[in-house]
């Protein structure tokens, strides 16, 4: 399946710091927004995969890697102030960074394993947009997109902290929508099963029996979802704040999970 051509250049002149961008999803927004003109900074945790996520996206001059744990507070204000020195601007932020180091029954869940999760999925969502706001966007605006999921909507059964987490980062969309708005625009996008290195355990050796849940028949790409983070900080969202969109190939459609 071939994916939709983005709008030419049209985020020509802004900045954007993509945070867990050293590859799947991330990686994916950071490629389409840099497609449509924009420069992107990069975090991620290890700096030998951000190298090569940054030799692969091959624009030197629109591409800057920042290493950091998103947890870290240091490492976000980093980041943050890494991407205005070199880029002059911070006009998006892509909250793409997760963790999930829980997996079965929540009775038998380790709680620091789920701490961790709320920890980078969530505190860190909100610390990267408060070192956004008062680094540029508090002053000039500009759009924030968290990443959540599906499993912020309905219960898996099997990665329930993880689908804590991203209801709550669901509800902090919501929050800073209201609190940020006019000049800030912040948003969400829920993915369902995207074939990602990090989502693997959850798809490899069943594929066919999971697609044939999905009323588009195939499980999603990252392009699938970096097409609609770029139109959520593009000027065609304008008036698209506090909403979360779900790009789920039909999945919550069905009932199913």
């Amino acid at each position: 399946m071939t994916e939709a051509t983005p709008p030419a250049q049209d985020l020509a002149g802004r900045s954007a710091l993509v945070t867990g961008a050293s590859r799947g999803i991330g990686l994916g927004v950071a490629r389409h927004l840099l497609d449509r003109g924009a420069s992107v900074t990069l975090t991620a945790r290890k700096p030998g995969q951000l190298d090569e996520a940054v030799a692969e996206l091959d624009e030197p001059d629109r591409v800057l890697a920042v290493a950091g744990n998103s947890g870290d507070a240091a490492a976000r204000a980093r980041a943050v102030d890494a991407a205005v020195e070199r880029f002059g601007s911070l006009d998006v932020l892509v909250n793409n960074a997760a963790t999930n180091p829980q997996y079965g029954p929540l009775m038998e869940a380790d709680l620091g394993a789920v701490s961790k999760i709320f920890d980078v999925n969530v505190v860190a969502a909100l610390g990267f947009v408060q070192e956004a706001h008062r680094a540029w966007m508090g002053e000039h605006g500009g759009a924030v997109v968290n990443m959540a999921s599906v499993g912020g909507f309905r219960s898996s059964g099997v990665i329930g902290a993880y689908g804590a987490s991203k209801a709550a980062l669901i509800r902090l969309t919501e929050e800073l929508a209201w609190e940020l708005g006019p000049s800030i625009r912040v948003n969400a996008v829920a993915p369902a099963l995207v074939k990602t290195r990090m989502a693997e355990a959850l798809w490899s050796g069943q594929e066919d029996e999971i697609v044939a849940r999905y009323p588009m028949r195939r499980l999603g790409t990252t392009g699938d979802v970096a097409a609609l983070v770029g139109f959520l900080v593009s000027d065609a969202a304008a008036w698209i704040t506090g909403e979360t969109v779900r790009v789920d190939g039909g999945l919550l459609a069905t009932g199913s999970t």
